[in-house]
Formats: structure tokens, sequence, C-alpha cells
């Protein structure tokens, strides 16, 4: 089994998933209290930041946002009568146990480091003639293969929900999700219902009625909190409707994304589907009922194949294996890398590498990358670790246009060493 150190340094977002059990556990959430306390989450562990201290007001109103999403995104789920629901990222909530207690089957995805912690934990609530519908497999989103594998045994249709996840993706790994899911709905049907696309309008409807003046900075501060447990950018993404600037156009844009992708989406008023929130108790009434009317002007989308969408060309998903071929010549790491470098592949990169540069030392790192199909934040992670304890650096030769674009949208294009053909 990979250490578990390894899978948290090489993908650490599924730290903010932490801090979202522990938010449904303040709202009152019992189960949610039961996985916190067998994981012995703490207030300031799990929404604390190394930066960012939470407000009041912050914590009140994520605990709001954080429940409405959960109880909804459940809600819709089991409204689309679909015999299977996946929960990509299933995270540390406790959603198993209720779906299972409805004779719904239940399979919960997540990056393996997630899984690893929240499966034992979740299983011990559910009983025991429930368990064997419930499945957790470790995936990353961006992998098809992955996600197929996990959903072979899945009875269709299926429900796929997302919480909390594309804000952390960048336009090459939300492309590379909705072009997945594209692909599992073509083979099982169902639906896809994500809350993540209004987040940003969702946190402000939440955010006035309590913090007034101050929402914005209250906002700003979630940000980071958020960027200092993930160690990525948030809301950076094609998919992101942001709040600011033209919200009709931001919308559009989001929405031809999608049709870019073979899917189209129809948005499901956030009012009309949420059931009874309790931690709108801890506000007061007022406030309460405002922020019930603002769910109003805000949507989770339900998204589906497009009939008129151009055929996705399923052989790009399939990159080849992942396989990775070393040696050292004096003080430089030689690399040549073959399929795909992922959140389920990079922990063997990074853990090679320490290997190495424990027993040599090493100045630079160079990486064929002539049969390299794809790498995700998780990958470029360990590249920036192999940087910073490399005095010359990390060179890149025979990458691909894929792997360029990749590079270019998030910036490594300016850290890493990269040699054209």
């Amino acid at each position: 089994m990979m250490d578990q150190n390894l899978l948290e340094r090489v993908n650490p977002v599924f730290n903010t998933a932490k801090m979202t059990v522990f938010q449904l556990a303040s709202a009152g959430v019992k189960d949610a209290a039961s996985v916190a306390e067998k994981l012995g989450l703490s207030f300031e562990a799990t929404q604390n930041s190394a930066t960012t201290t939470v407000s009041p007001e912050q914590m009140t109103a994520n605990m709001i946002l954080v429940e409405t999403r959960w109880r909804t995104c459940a809600a819709i789920a089991e409204e689309s009568g679909c015999k299977t629901i996946v929960d990509l990222p299933c995270g540390y909530t406790p959603r198993a146990k209720a779906i299972s207690q409805k004779g719904i089957a239940y399979y919960g995805l997540d990056l393996p480091a997630a899984i690893a912690e929240a499966e034992p934990a979740v299983m011990s609530l559910i009983d025991e003639d429930k368990r064997s519908s419930v499945h957790f497999c470790g995936v990353d989103a961006t992998n098809g293969e992955s996600l197929k594998a996990a959903l072979k045994d899945a009875e269709g249709p299926l429900c796929i929900t997302t919480e909390g996840l594309l804000m952390y993706f960048t336009d090459s790994e939300v492309g590379a999700l909705c072009d997945n899911i594209r692909m599992i709905l073509k083979e099982h049907g169902g639906c896809w219902v994500t809350a993540d696309t209004e987040t940003g309008m969702q946190y402000i409807m939440t955010m006035q009625p309590i913090a007034g003046d101050r929402f914005m900075e209250i906002m700003m501060k979630s940000k980071t909190t958020a960027e200092d447990k993930s160690d990525v950018n948030v809301g950076s993404n094609s998919l992101n409707v942001s709040p600011q600037g033209d919200v009709a156009q931001n919308m559009k844009n989001a929405m031809t994304f999608l049709a870019r992708h073979g899917l189209k989406a129809e948005r499901m008023i956030l009012a009309e589907h949420m059931p009874e929130i309790n931690s709108l108790s801890y506000v007061t009434p007022e406030q309460a009922q405002a922020i019930k009317q603002n769910m109003q002007k805000c949507a989770y989308w339900k998204i589906t194949v497009s009939d008129t969408g151009a055929e996705v060309d399923t052989a790009d998903l399939r990159a080849e294996d992942f396989d990775m071929q070393a040696s050292v010549t004096n003080d430089t790491l030689n690399l040549r890398l073959k399929g795909r470098v992922d959140t389920l592949t990079a922990p063997n990169m990074l853990a090679l590498f320490e290997r190495v540069a424990a027993e040599h030392k090493l100045s630079c790192v160079d990486i064929d990358c002539g049969e390299l199909d794809y790498i995700s934040s998780a990958g470029l992670r360990v590249l920036l670790i192999m940087k910073k304890e490399c005095p010359d650096g990390v060179k890149l030769t025979g990458i691909n246009q894929v792997v360029r674009e990749i590079l270019e949208q998030t910036g490594f294009d300016s850290v890493l060493d990269i040699e054209d053909q």
C-alpha cells in the first residue's frame, strides 16, 4: 500500500474535505459528528489555516453553505430516480449511511488518501445488512479508466454528484472530468448533479445577510483558507460561474464549455429543492429568511449527455498505463515518462525521486516526456518538489501539445525548463 504521507503531499486538496465534515458536525448532523470524532478532527485543525483564523460569521456561513449543498444535492439525487448514487468526491461525509438505508446503491469515490481514512470511519456507521450496497474506491476524476474500473459493477442509471470539486480544478482538469462523466453516462445512463458551478453566487447570497458590509472581506479569507489547505488556486476554470462582472455571460460561457464536451445543463433553482436546513437556526429569523429568499437566485446544475453535441473520441480518454524508466548520470536523474501522471501515479514518481535523492546528490532532473499523455496538478506538484530540491531545476523534453497547454494554463511553463522539439 502506498505511504499515506506521499499521497497527502502529492495532492493535499482532500484536506478541505475535513473542513466540510467538521462543518456538517457543527450544523447538527450526528453521523458527521461521529466521523469527525473517529478521525480525531478539531476546530483548529480543520477550520483555520497557516495564514487565516476563522471568524464566527465565516464559520456560520460556511456551515449553512455546506449543509445546504449536502442536503440539497442528496434530495435532487434521490428525486432523479436513479438506481445508484455516485458521490464524487465523497470526502468524509456520512451520506452513504442515509442512501443505503433507502435501498439505493452508493459509490463513494475520492482521492486514495481520503478513501483510506474515510471508508473505515463511515462503514462503521452502516448497518451490517446494508454494507453490501456501499462501495468506496480511490480514483482520480481526470482519469477515465479509474472511474470506469470503480463503476464497472454499478447498475444504471447513475446520478453522479459533485460538491466542492470543480473549484480546485484547472481548465484542462475540468475538461477531462467532463469527458469522463460523459463517457460514464453514455454507458450507464443517468445524470450529473453539481453544486459547484454557482458556488460563488451561493456563498455571496449566504454571506451577505450574516456579515453585512464585511461579507467581501470574509469571503476572501475563506478563499485563502481553502487555498492554504489545498495548495491550489481556487475557482479559476471555465465551469465556475464567476459572480463578478456579467454573470449572465459568465453562465453562458460555462454552458458553452459543457456543450463543447457533449453535455447540456438544466438549472435547478436551489430554493425549490432545498429541504430543512438545521444551521439556519444559528442566525436570526430575519437573516434566515433573507438567505432563503436569496436562494431563489442560485441553482445547482443537472447535467446530461447532449443529443446534439459532437462525439467525444473516447480513445483520447484511454491513455496508456503509466510507466517510468529512470537512470542516474553523474548528478542528474534521467526519467522517461509514459501515459498519465495524476493523483494515482504521481506518488510513484515522488517515491522514486526521494529514494534516488537519498542515495545520490542530485543537481537536476531531466525528464523525457515524449510518451507522456497527460499531467494533472498532482504531477505538477511533484515536479515543483523536485525543482525545489535540485539546484539546477527540472528540464522537460519532447512535450506534446496537450501537456504544453496544461503547463501554460498553470504557469508552469515559466517555472520549469522546457526544451522545444
